[in-house]
């Protein structure tokens, strides 16, 4: 299915569905390096390859939604992993829409948690040459349990949330607009709509740093290139680039 992808927006939106795939990320980076459009999204019914940061796997069953697209970067484009939060703010955007009464926020990068922090939201970006790969998957009737982390989907909130078709084109729009805005008006723009919804400043932080470092200490904001700022207990302000990040 094509179709105009919403006022004031130029990208056109294709829509393709399948039953059950490996992943949608790795399809679409076979598909990107055949050619295949920016604006192309492929939803699938189940996957039984799901992948998320950092190689854990994604449970994929049927009811959710898992589906990713394609970014074709420009010359002009910001920093590519700017994505991640453009990509946030979509999903958060569409949440508000089919789910108005869930209590949400963003926290860094990209997750978007309930009240009580529990994560409703995966989201992985993956760059081969000029495109980048957005994924996400969206708890909207289904999470999975026994984690190390809160995980809850939208039903369990109280919602009741379209299906995975419909959810899918609501992210859609919210993507192409959100977009637009990154490369019309830059990251900073875009991140200071982020911080408009995530945890507040001041909010306890612990972070897990690659290398296994676990710092902790209170939210900042972010910076202009999207790192973190954590205000550690001796007063210094650290930079953070790449981590697990967690509510206290």
């Amino acid at each position: 299915m094509d179709r105009g992808c919403g006022k004031g927006a130029v990208l056109t939106l294709i829509f393709e569905e399948v039953a059950l795939t490996g992943s949608t990320n790795a399809d679409l980076l076979t598909r990107a390096a055949q050619g295949a459009p920016e604006g192309l999204w492929l939803r699938a019914d189940a996957q039984d390859g799901g992948r998320g940061r950092l190689g854990r796997t994604w449970e994929s069953p049927k009811g959710n939604l898992f589906a990713s697209t394609i970014v074709r970067l420009r010359d002009t484009d910001p920093a590519p992993a700017s994505l991640a939060f453009v990509t946030a703010l979509a999903v958060f955007d569409a949440i508000r829409q089919i789910a108005p009464h869930v209590d949400i926020s963003l926290k860094w990068p990209n997750d978007i948690l309930s009240r009580d922090g529990s994560k409703l939201c995966g989201i992985l970006l993956e760059r081969s040459g000029d495109a980048v790969i957005v994924g996400i998957g969206l708890n909207l009737v289904w999470h999975p349990e026994n984690l190390d982390r809160k995980v809850s989907d939208l039903r369990t909130l109280g919602a009741t949330p379209p299906d995975a078709q419909s959810s899918v084109e609501i992210v859609a729009d919210a993507f192409a607009r959100y977009l637009s805005i990154w490369r019309l008006s830059g990251t900073a723009t875009i991140i200071r709509q982020w911080e408009e919804c995530a945890h507040p400043r001041g909010t306890a932080l612990s972070a897990r740093l690659p290398d296994g470092e676990e710092l902790h200490g209170l939210f900042q904001g972010l910076d202009d290139q999207g790192a973190l700022r954590l205000s550690l207990a001796d007063g210094a302000i650290r930079a953070i680039h790449a981590a697990d990040v967690f509510l206290v």
